[in-house]
Formats: C-alpha cells, structure tokens, sequence
C-alpha cells in the first residue's frame, strides 16, 4: 500500500472557504458528535500488543493515536470558545508541537480508556457548545498561525476530518492485521 494512503486513508482535509452554512456545519459537528464512539469500535478489544503496533511504518502507534485525539481536540475546544467569545481583537490560535506530544510517557505508555473517557466528556461539552451557536456564531472567525483565518463554522469541518481520518488509521491497521 503506497505510504500517502496509509497517512491520509480518507484523503487531506480540504480547507473550505470560510463562508460555511449553517446547515453544512450542522451536518460536520454531528460527525463530530459520533467520533468518540467510533473510536472506541475501532479499538474495541485490542491488547496492549496491539495497541503499541504503528498504524503505518513510521507512524504513531495505536495508542499514541488514541492519545493524540484528546490533545488535538482540547486545543480545538479552547480555540472555538475563544473564537465564539473574543470581544477585541481576533483570538490567535495556540499551535502545539503534536509529534513531541505524541512522544511524552502519557502518550506512549498510558491506558486508552484515560483518553477515550476524557473525549466523551470533552465531546459532550464541545458539541453542546458548538450546537448553541448560530449562524453568526458559526461566522466568527480565529487566526491559526499555520493554517490562516478560518471561521469556526469552515474550523468543524477540520475537526470532523481529523476524527474519521485517526479512527481510519485504526480500523485499516485491524483490517490489514487480521484483528
């Protein structure tokens, strides 16, 4: 299998343009709102041999993988909040060093079940948040420092991606396994 399949299985995200219907970005935080339990499917059952196996030569394992959605996903929250609540200037997102991240022990080495309880409660607020916000709300927009200015109604349709693209490394990992 060629080694961009094996990073991107669902394709790159594909940055939209910044004015998002309120009836699109409904349709991206519902797939939000589903990605906790999808991963939890995907990882359902493997043991810690498993889960400490690459998804791809040079990739993250399992587990890092597992442990990378909380910390992506915390940040995104923060920056959405900040992005729906700003009453100056527009907020500048925070970026983070996620490959260093992916290295540090919690990442490497802590059980799943830490990270997969934090994204249900993580989710429950993020999506409640994100469902309250019309279509002005959706419209605000975040500076990020690598990717540019980005609303957060057009910032979901990153997050949806990001959660289907991980839980898809997952599931094709078992799949070529035999798992």
């Amino acid at each position: 299998m060629e080694l961009d399949q094996l990073r991107y299985p669902i394709g790159r995200w594909q940055r939209p343009e910044n004015d998002i219907a309120y009836d699109q970005a409904r349709i991206w935080i519902d797939e939000i709102a589903v990605a906790p339990a999808e991963l939890r499917e995907a990882v359902e059952g493997l043991n810690d041999k498993q889960l400490d196996t690459p998804y791809r030569e040079g990739g993250w394992t399992v587990r890092q993988v597992v442990h990378h959605l909380p910390d992506s996903h915390i940040n995104a929250y923060v920056r959405f909040k900040h992005a729906a609540t700003a009453t100056g200037a527009m907020p500048v997102a925070q970026p983070y060093n996620e490959a260093i991240w992916a290295e540090l022990d919690d990442a490497k080495s802590a059980p799943i079940d830490i990270s997969l309880t934090l994204l249900d409660a993580l989710y429950n607020r993020w999506v409640r948040m994100l469902r309250s916000l019309d279509q002005a709300g959706l419209d605000r927009r975040l500076l990020h420092p690598e990717i540019g200015e980005l609303s957060i109604g057009a910032y979901t349709s990153c997050y949806a991606w990001h959660g289907r693209h991980h839980v898809t490394h997952i599931s094709a990992l078992r799949q070529r396994m035999g798992w």
